[in-house]
C-alpha cells in the first residue's frame, strides 16, 4: 500500500507542475498585407480631359457651318 501511496503523490506533485502557468492562448503570426502604391502602367489620367477637350473644340471647329454662303445661287 506504499509503494501505491507514494506512486500516487509522484503522480499528484507532476501532474501540479506540468499546469503550473495555466492556460495561455496560443500566439498567431499574421504576415502584413503589402500594398502595391506604383501606377498601373504609364497612363497618366491628368492629360485625358484636357485631350479630350481639345478634341471636342477641334471638332466644333471642324464642323462649324457658315449658313451665311453667299455664292449668288439663291433667288
Amino acid at each position: 500500500m506504499t509503494k501505491f501511496a507514494t506512486f500516487v503523490a509522484a503522480l499528484g506533485l507532476s501532474a501540479s507542475t506540468a499546469f503550473a502557468g495555466g492556460y495561455v492562448a496560443p500566439v498567431v503570426d499574421v504576415a502584413p498585407v503589402v500594398v502595391d502604391t506604383r501606377p498601373a502602367g504609364t497612363f497618366n489620367a491628368g492629360l485625358v480631359v484636357p485631350a479630350l477637350l481639345l478634341l471636342g473644340v477641334i471638332a466644333a471647329i471642324a464642323s462649324d457651318d457658315d449658313d451665311d454662303d453667299t455664292t449668288g445661287d439663291d433667288d
